[in-house]
């Protein structure tokens, strides 16, 4: 494919967006997994180097979210007034600059200041690439492309968790913030080239006062829809984060997994959800392509792989080893059914003139779960001395989630911006 489709309506003059951005979004998520994964992975070796119990550890876990949060809507905001490209190329470049330094703190201060860096950078991903795909992409190829970003969400931990625990083993802890650093700038290398026409056709386009202007934040803020999305996407992300950042260490220190067992099982958990996540993108566009319709089409596979999350973990608090490990499995299954969908809904929901805001308003309220999950399940685990609880709320998290989705988001259609905003 030489080209992106470009959208209906969406302004498409001037240079098109070929295909190679989409692989480069879809690579730039895997690399952003892999960064703010890594924590997650040597989280046991920091924590007896450092001294640093459980609280602590939630608290690094945690303070990513503190800035890549409130950093959401001033991503979502530039990639709308400025260029999606630009933002995302410096985004990538502040955060593989805090990756590399990572790998040479000493203290837990340090750590904080480097991951509250790390969120910032990586704040830029999902709105930008929402901004591109709701300019270019027809209705019908969003589950392709948003799947493709969830293969490289899922490989992302895979890779982090599978390479790096085998880093760790060999080299430890530090390796592979240093190495894992130094390999995410080179992403830059290519989307320079693959953007820079793009790039000085947005600028110019920026300085055009005649353009028609983009939804406010009042009118996205008004819609029931938006509401429904974000608080949809919250509670899966609680359950999400959950499972993310505290993989490594459950399987290390609830089920006795040494560091290479540990890296090898989680990281096929990931590839589970990788194939998932292609498998559903496609699956959905073919519905789409049918008139099915988008309720059919995104929505149900919403409420429904909340509900398959809740099950599996529920599960995990339920059995014994086998039992615990067949639940992520399923869960992981789940996760990839749900995240080309999320995005779709709301990028057919803004349209052109508002993905970027749109998704960027909702990623600063959603991803505040990446705040709360780890610290809360750091406070569990030390207060109760396991993680049955912590899987508990995670599950029911998920269910609110697979309801919200169900009730609160209405149809999926485009929003008429031009129009009142509707009750």
């Amino acid at each position: 494919m030489a080209a992106v489709e470009a959208r209906a309506g969406a302004g498409a003059a001037g240079p098109r967006m070929g295909a190679q951005v989409v692989w480069l979004l879809a690579l730039m998520v895997f690399i952003n997994y892999v960064d703010r994964g890594n924590l997650a992975t040597a989280s046991p070796q920091i924590s007896e180097e450092l001294h640093l119990d459980n609280k602590q550890i939630g608290l690094l876990l945690s303070a990513f979210f503190w800035t890549y949060v409130p950093a959401q809507p001033l991503t979502g905001w530039l990639s709308e007034k400025i260029s999606a490209y630009v933002t995302l190329g410096l985004g990538l470049a502040i955060w593989s600059v805090a990756t590399a330094l990572t790998g040479l703190a000493h203290s837990f201060a340090l750590l904080m200041g480097l991951r509250l860096l790390l969120g910032l950078g990586e704040s830029v991903a999902f709105p930008g690439s929402s901004k591109l795909f709701g300019r270019h992409l027809s209705h019908e190829r969003l589950g392709w492309a948003n799947g493709l970003v969830g293969v490289g969400l899922a490989l992302g931990p895979a890779f982090g968790t599978f390479f790096g625990g085998e880093l760790i083993a060999k080299e430890g802890w530090r390796t592979i913030f240093l190495v894992f650093g130094a390999l995410s700038a080179l992403w830059l290398v290519p989307w320079y080239f693959a953007t820079r026409k793009l790039v000085r056709h947005d600028l110019a386009k920026a300085s055009d006062v005649t353009r028609e202007p983009e939804p406010s934040v009042g009118a996205v803020l008004r819609r029931r829809a938006y509401w429904g999305t974000t608080l949809g996407h919250f509670f899966f992300l609680y359950a999400f984060y959950f499972v993310i950042s505290w993989l490594p260490r459950y399987l290390e220190k609830a089920q006795g997994f040494t560091v290479k067992e540990m890296a090898v099982t989680a990281g096929e958990i990931y590839l589970v959800y990788a194939a998932a996540s292609l498998a559903a993108g496609f699956v959905s566009d073919w519905m789409m392509a049918r008139g099915l319709g988008a309720g059919l089409s995104r929505k149900a596979f919403l409420t429904a792989s909340n509900l398959l999350v809740f099950a599996a973990l529920v599960a995990c608090t339920l059995g014994d080893r086998s039992l615990s490990i067949a639940g992520l499995f399923v869960c992981a299954a789940a996760f990839g059914l749900n995240t080309p969908h999320i995005y779709s809904v709301c990028q057919t929901l803004a349209g052109p003139r508002a993905s970027g805001k749109w998704v960027g308003l909702m990623n600063g309220v959603s991803n505040s779960a990446g705040i709360l999950s780890p610290l809360a399940t750091g406070w569990i685990v030390e207060e109760t001395g396991g993680y049955d609880w912590a899987f508990a709320a995670a599950a029911g998290s998920a269910l609110v989630a697979a309801g919200t989705w169900l009730v609160v988001v209405g149809k999926v259609k485009p929003v008429a911006w031009s129009q009142a905003p509707a009750a």
